[in-house]
């Protein structure tokens, strides 16, 4: 079958984002608690966007000032903390040169999507963004693939998800559609290697051979 649009994930997926989203939740914990989390315990909070993820640390009545203090840290210092991995562009400029359509799943919020779009430069490939805020059911549920094949036209079987995550498998098996799971940044590493997946990705280079003879 040949795919008509390739989905990705972010974080961990075409980004080295895990750092920047640990300091900042810490910041948050720092500046409205006396705790320190660690990588494991932030982890735990993941699937909502931060909105809702932030309410284990801060309470609701807080919550808009905690997400104010938490975009304007994560914006100062994703230069630093963040990266894009080393052929990611490539890949995303061949799969538009294709004539592919590109989409973007995250369980990120729309804000921090948003900044790490546009800090990389990497806005312009996307067709269709998909954010925590635009579904009702967070990832492991296929809401937000169901959403991108609603706005783009395309059938399950003519999407490939890529993702790094138990909930991006979770998404695609869900939604009927084909997984790539990605493995250079996982923190789910051994969690993801004992699902079934369609095909799986070691590193940026093995992908992007395969991605491009599937494209070409």
């Amino acid at each position: 079958m040949e795919w008509k649009c390739i989905v990705f994930d972010m974080d961990g997926t075409l980004t080295q984002t895990n750092q920047l989203i640990y300091d900042s939740f810490n910041h948050i914990a720092s500046v409205f608690t006396a705790k320190t989390y660690t990588a494991r315990e932030i982890q735990a909070m993941f699937g909502p966007p931060e909105e809702e993820a932030l309410l284990s640390i801060v309470r609701r009545d807080r919550i808009a000032e905690a997400m104010k203090e938490y975009l304007t840290y994560y914006r100062a210092h994703h230069h630093r903390l963040a990266r894009l991995y080393p052929g990611i562009e490539e890949i995303l400029r061949s799969v538009k040169q294709s004539g592919k359509s590109l989409a973007l799943f995250t369980g990120k919020g729309r804000a921090t999507a948003q900044i790490t779009l546009e800090e990389f430069h990497i806005d312009k490939y996307f067709d269709c963004v998909v954010t925590g805020n635009d579904v009702l059911r967070y990832k492991p549920s296929s809401e937000g693939l169901r959403i991108i094949m609603e706005r783009l036209g395309y059938r399950p079987e003519e999407l490939l998800m890529v993702g790094d995550s138990v909930a991006d498998v979770g998404a695609a098996h869900d939604a009927g559609v084909r997984i790539a799971a990605v493995l250079w940044d996982s923190y789910g590493r051994e969690d993801v290697l004992r699902m079934k997946t369609d095909f799986l990705f070691h590193d940026v280079q093995e992908f992007e051979g395969w991605i491009k003879r599937q494209i070409g």
